[in-house]
């Protein structure tokens, strides 16, 4: 067996927590080290880290040019369709700027503008994340960001092919090829040659989101990214290998992923003969493809668990807020009506989660260990701020002031109310 199959207990949703004091004592130092030395700091840890420092900080033209011959045509042409839909999708968010005369005289209106600098963080692990860089940079570029850096590390003074084709695809204005929590502490402080960012965005292995944390009380981030999850919620019309191929696509992102199976069912015994069914397709699947060293150990802290009816399925739902949730049940409409926490949601037995990782056209950068709770994943919003305008008359002042003045005074903030005396000559 490779998921355990348990009744539900609520202890069995929380997420593993370990604090490390001595990795946040080691980036704090890190972060310290790159606002003391800049550049110097910068080019130390890419040797100690990455396997030699890079000739220069910034991919160059040069590079660019060399990756785009690199690159397949059909992946080429899958990057671009890929963007072409998350572009679509971004785009229709875009927010209008409302203008409201909350009482005769007084308008009052949002003025929409771009985050001005942003840092986009790309792991260089186990896998190239080009798919991220889409994600982000698509958005910033669709919210006309003035400078969008992205940071990613360099193997050996080099950076996947791939990921520099798809920065310039994207929009990405420069590429800075240093990774690690010494990437987050340049981009949220700046050095001499890389500009400080007004927020960052992306994700990265336990340094990185430590480094995140840690600087966010100083630039804004999108979010603390734990491990990877997906809460896979099935029936007995749902096809068994569907659900196991969604397990082991979560499964593969690392050890620390979590990929839990919810399973609706009149009895114990029906559900039991459906996770039997899910748990061999499992193991068939496994035989046929790679990456086992994280499959398992993800498999081995996961659960299935047994619902008795739509309600028991929600409340594990809302309970776990799943990174994704993939409905693949008969009615999946009935039990979305449901659903209040989730980071994103797919319908249905032929909407597989890496629809959604590539190129459906939603963004894949999702609140996990539980903030879906109180958070959304990352979207055209994330890269625009919304400043509040006011326009009073005369006229409008002088209907309204009365209320402000009561107000102030009653707060003991004389100034407040002078402000308006003043110019409705009361005083």
């Amino acid at each position: 067996m490779y998921i355990s199959f348990t009744d539900f207990d609520r202890r069995l949703l929380a997420r593993p927590c370990e604090e490390d004091r001595e990795k946040e004592e080691a980036v704090r130092k890190i972060i310290a080290d790159v606002k003391a030395r800049g550049d110097a700091a910068l080019f130390d840890y890419a040797e100690r880290f990455d396997g030699g420092a890079p000739s220069s900080l910034y991919v160059t033209d040069e590079e660019f040019a060399e990756a785009e011959n690199l690159v397949p045509s059909e992946l080429k042409a899958a990057i671009w369709r890929a963007m072409k839909n998350i572009k679509a999708f971004h785009e229709a968010q875009m927010p209008k700027s409302e203008c409201v005369e909350t009482e005769r005289g007084v308008r009052c209106w949002r003025k929409i503008v771009p985050i001005s600098r942003v840092g986009l963080y790309v792991p260089g692990g186990t896998a190239p994340l080009f798919s991220t860089v889409l994600m982000l940079a698509v958005p910033a570029s669709v919210a006309k960001c003035k400078m969008i850096t992205l940071a990613t590390p360099a193997k050996n003074g080099a950076v996947s092919p791939v990921i520099l084709y798809a920065a310039k695809t994207a929009g990405v204005d420069n590429v800075l090829k240093i990774g690690g929590a010494q990437a987050i502490a340049a981009l949220s402080y700046g050095t001499e040659s890389v500009p400080k960012c007004d927020k960052i965005f992306g994700p990265g292995n336990s340094f990185v989101t430590e480094a995140k944390r840690q600087i966010s009380q100083h630039t804004a981030i999108d979010m603390i990214a734990g491990p990877s999850e997906v809460m896979v919620c099935v029936d007995r019309t749902s096809v068994p290998a569907f659900a196991a191929a969604d397990l082991l696509s979560q499964a593969e992102h690392g050890k620390d992923s979590q990929a839990m199976l919810v399973i609706k069912a009149e009895n114990r015994e029906e559900a039991y003969s459906i996770y039997k069914k899910v748990d061999e397709a499992v193991g068939a699947e496994l035989e046929r493809i790679g990456r086992h060293e994280y499959m398992l150990p993800s498999l081995s802290h996961s659960f299935a668990f047994p619902a008795y009816s739509d309600e028991e399925m929600l409340d594990i739902i809302n309970g776990y807020a799943p990174e994704h949730l993939i409905i693949s049940t008969e009615h999946p409409d009935k039990i979305l009506q449901g659903v209040e926490n989730a980071g994103s949601v797919f319908l249905g037995g032929f909407t597989p989660e890496s629809a959604g990782d590539y190129a459906s056209g939603t963004n894949h950068t999702l609140p996990t260990s539980g903030w879906a709770v109180s958070s959304s994943g990352v979207s055209l919003d994330s890269f625009l701020k919304k400043i509040t305008v006011q326009e009073i008359s005369k006229e409008g002042l002088s209907s309204l002031g009365e209320t402000i003045e009561c107000m102030a005074e009653a707060e003991g903030l004389e100034a407040h109310s002078y402000a308006v005396k003043v110019r409705l000559n009361d005083d």
